[in-house]
């Protein structure tokens, strides 16, 4: 009888393995997805045509993949990018222009990347920054992950480099700069301060925007996330159902602290400033901001005084802008090996061939340039952001076509094998990828808002604007009119509304030193792309 039972068993156990082999084959012929965003990335890299920069393992990863050259933000900053990126919705849908709306608030039902991946039978998993902790609830946007996101910046402390220890500040580890933070902290604490308060007043004090010194890579938050990432890389290989992995890197964003030995891969000397550090001729005011988040540093207002302030942007000497370029370049050189680490444990897990690996920056990033710093606007260097596709069976390529972020949902969709939402903003770029396409859309469409207000000095994020600028960036030109009276997309246009119009000829003037909207040769150009943007426009409205 207990021979008899024994054979049952097994006749049990090797019936329910030919009837679960079919579904667990299924799932694993979806390919993995491995996304890596980087915060605060411009297209500084090699594979981009980056001459100084060492990038050489996103550089390998774009030897694997698509490099998509014209690729487009919709708003330059952080929480709305990411919320567009995340819905593949524009903003004046997600209704997220600002660092202080929570997505989910507006729009309760709205429906996110890896939230419908597991609904296709993904696990889905993150840790880093990927949506703006501002613009989300404490879990990182809960409907979004299968498992509990793990963290925002920092992770557990074991991750983090024993002779370190955490960094201070959530940035840094030079000693001076620990030592002075613990001492006004202290003393905030004495005046009564606590949380916020107490966190401001300690880094009015101290809050260099620049951190050199000799450490592993793992005394900073990226390198300690790199670290635990690895770990659930190896978890997720066992899993019968495939993945979505998503590893935020917060790097190049400010302060720029990366370990020395990045710092060394530069001479300061090298930096290169921007050419054109002026206002555009014929230039539209709205279209400028005073780099507020840069001056939030310590060590920046103090350059003021002696420096002679321009009624724009940020002023600085050429030696703090070399410093800032240099810092910029080491932080990219820092968070390359991050992305380097991932991409060799995925091989090493034998994971690459049925991985989609994408990597993107949010946005792009002044460095000087018009005299500015920092993102928030819609001019080319905080739009134009880098993406890099690598997807099994689609041979590598260059893609000089019109993208944007929006694209990237459909696109993963595409390329996983699964149903597209026909809700989204976006169109799968697998047809440029694949070389049976090559365009999937004429132009790329960004904006950006402007208050007018002393706040947009500060430049901390706001949760309503008078004005609004749209931007249309094709081939050749872009075409931009700032809309004000709280004008959003959905509404119906109204001409009496503008108050600025830009114009920019790449091919002529690629630094943006001309603002040809209104001149007589390009009378033509400039309406046929407005014609362009108000058709667009048509197309929002609710």
């Amino acid at each position: 009888m207990k021979k008899s039972n024994q054979a049952f068993s097994l006749l049990i156990i090797v019936f329910a393995m030919v009837i679960t082999a079919p579904v667990v084959a299924q799932q694993k012929t979806k390919p993995n997805i491995l996304f890596i965003a980087i915060d605060d990335l411009k297209p500084i890299l090699g594979c981009y045509g980056d001459k100084l920069v060492k990038t050489p393992n996103i550089d390998r990863l774009a030897k694997m993949g698509t490099v998509f050259m014209s690729n487009y933000c919709q708003q330059a900053v952080c929480g709305p990018t990411r919320a567009s990126i995340m819905t593949g919705r524009r903003p004046d849908y997600t209704k997220v222009w600002d660092l202080k709306t929570k997505m989910r608030d507006i729009n309760p039902d709205i429906l996110s990347l890896p939230q419908y991946l597991i609904s296709q039978g993904y696990s889905t998993q993150g840790i880093g920054k990927i949506y703006d902790s501002r613009c989300v609830d404490k879990k990182m946007d809960a409907p979004s992950w299968s498992v509990p996101y793990y963290n925002y910046f920092k992770t557990e402390e074991k991750y983090y480099a024993k002779e370190t220890g955490m960094p201070v500040l959530g940035a840094y580890q030079l000693p001076d700069t620990k030592e002075l933070a613990l001492k006004y902290t202290k003393e905030g604490k004495e005046k009564g301060l606590v949380d916020k308060e107490l966190e401001d007043y300690v880094s009015e004090l101290v809050k260099p925007s620049v951190e050199c010194t000799d450490v592993p890579d793992n005394a900073y938050n990226d390198g300690a996330n790199a670290a635990r990432a690895l770990e659930i890389l190896e978890k997720l290989k066992s899993d019968t159902k495939p993945f979505f992995f998503a590893v935020g890197f917060s790097k190049p964003h400010l302060p720029f602290v990366a370990p020395k030995k990045y710092w060394d891969l530069y001479k300061r000397e090298d930096m290169p400033l921007a050419p054109f550090q002026e206002k555009s001729k014929n230039s539209v005011d709205v279209a400028y901001h005073n780099a507020g988040e840069m001056r939030g540093y310590s060590d920046i207002p103090p350059l003021l005084s002696f420096t002679d302030q321009k009624d724009f942007g940020l002023t600085l000497p050429i030696d703090k802008q070399k410093e800032l370029i240099h810092g910029y370049y080491a932080s990219v050189s820092y968070t390359d090996a991050q992305v380097g680490k991932l991409l060799d444990k995925l091989e090493a897990l034998g994971l690459t061939k049925n991985t989609i690996i994408i990597l993107w920056g949010d946005h792009g990033w002044h460095l000087g340039d018009h005299n500015l710093w920092c993102k928030h606007t819609n001019f080319e260097q905080a739009t134009r952001t880098p993406m890099i596709i690598a997807a099994p069976g689609i041979a590598s390529t260059t893609i000089t076509a019109s993208t944007e972020f929006v694209d990237i949902f459909p696109t993963l969709c595409d390329l996983a094998g699964v149903k597209i939402p026909e809700t989204l903003d976006g169109k799968s770029l697998k047809p440029l990828m694949n070389k049976t396409a090559k365009s999937v859309k004429d132009f790329s469409i960004s904006q950006y808002p402007r208050s007018g207000t002393k706040s947009e000095t500060e430049r901390q994020g706001y949760a309503s604007s008078k004005v609004m600028g749209y931007s249309l960036r094709d081939k050749r030109y872009r075409y931009t009119i700032w809309m004000t009276n709280d004008f959003r997309s959905s509404q119906a246009f109204n001409a009496d509304l503008i108050v600025g119009t830009e114009l920019y000829d790449y091919d002529k003037d690629p630094n943006e030193t001309i603002n040809v909207a209104n001149e007589v040769d390009y009378k033509s150009v400039a309406k046929d792309l407005k014609a362009k943007m108000l058709a667009f426009l048509k197309t929002q409205v609710k």
